[in-house]
């Protein structure tokens, strides 16, 4: 049972740290600081500028495992995700700061790692109208002479000039046509999937960025939120396709995924982790409209799920979203409880 098979892979990959919920963590302090927090558990985090309508979205991000592999492409990758998750809400990216945590940089594969992120950095926010702001830097991180994985999080920084104008990220409602904006072609290599399933401690070929596409497919998904075109929004990443459906889904609402669209090796599609990526849940009254506005902004979209109940299915098989939830929420109290 092949499509059985893709869901326990599903279920591996939802208990990995990468993935795992970090809610025990965050529930362990006070998030809710003048209340002005007004949501927490999307692509960004959204505070209200008090006494406005304003508000701003925020996002930290890097894969450390991507720079490791390419330490140019894996630190565009951080800026490009970063203002991914601000436009998924709704913000307007406007800039962001860094950490460049490294190893030794007396040693001339550090210091080449740090000059190749320092690199990839500058060209995504040239190319995003994104500016460095501020920064700091973490060197020397070695345990036993061997270093930490290149990280040079990116914290980035939006604007919602209307707070009730943002979107979220979980499914509204059963029979919602989910489409994804850019093209899954199934890039497996650096990948949860490769090292979690397929045991491979892949440390080549990230997947590429086209910061081009990262902008015209964040600007279209903006539109698409200024206009109320859509009812849910989230970016792809760790983990793919169907981690991101995964995630988009609640106890009550999950989705069918349409076997039909997969194009390929099902795993590789639905776990690849192509970058410039979109999931949106749409009314399928808003279908037409949606895929006309896609053609004239020359952004490719592909029809991949419809909402449903309380599971997630794939032709014949399927798994109930709450059996998901839990592993997913558990493995961060089982460690440090």
């Amino acid at each position: 049972m092949p499509n059985q098979k893709i869901l326990e892979n599903l279920k591996t990959l939802l208990q990995v740290p990468d993935l795992a919920s970090k809610k025990w963590i965050f529930e362990q302090y006070d998030s809710q600081v003048m209340n002005d927090t007004l949501y927490t558990r999307g692509d960004a985090a959204i505070v209200r500028v008090h006494g406005t309508q304003k508000a701003l979205a925020i996002s930290t991000d890097c894969t450390p495992r991507y720079v490791e592999a390419d330490a140019f492409e894996g630190a565009k990758q951080a800026v490009a995700e970063t203002y991914r998750n601000i436009s998924a809400v709704g913000g307007r990216p406007l800039a962001i700061t860094n950490c460049l945590n490294f190893g030794n940089p007396q040693k001339p594969e550090i210091m080449g790692q740090i000059v190749r992120a320092i690199q990839g950095i500058t060209e995504a926010s040239k190319v995003l109208d994104y500016p460095v702001v501020s920064g700091n830097v973490s060197l020397y991180n070695e345990t036993d002479g061997k270093a930490i994985q290149p990280t040079p999080a990116i914290g980035g920084v939006g604007l919602l000039k209307d707070f009730q104008k943002r979107c979220d990220a979980k499914f509204k409602m059963v029979g919602d046509e989910v489409f994804v904006i850019g093209k899954s072609l199934g890039h497996v290599n650096c990948s949860l999937f490769e090292r979690e399933i397929l045991k491979i401690d892949g440390k080549k070929n990230p997947p590429k960025v086209d910061l081009l596409e990262e902008k015209k497919h964040s600007e279209f998904v903006r539109e698409l939120i200024e206009s109320a075109n859509i009812n849910a929004c989230h970016d792809v990443s760790d983990g793919g396709l169907l981690v991101a459906l995964f995630e988009m889904s609640s106890d009550k609402i999950g989705c069918d995924v349409d076997a039909a669209a997969i194009v390929g090796d099902a795993n590789e599609i639905l776990f690849g982790e192509d970058q410039s990526r979109y999931l949106v849940a749409l009314d399928s009254a808003m279908v037409s409209e949606f895929k006309k506005k896609a053609e004239k902004k020359g952004v490719s979209v592909l029809k991949i799920a419809v909402t449903s109940k309380d599971k997630i299915r794939i032709a014949t098989a399927e798994v109930e979203i709450r059996e998901l939830r839990q592993l997913n929420e558990a493995v961060f109290e089982k460690k440090f409880s």
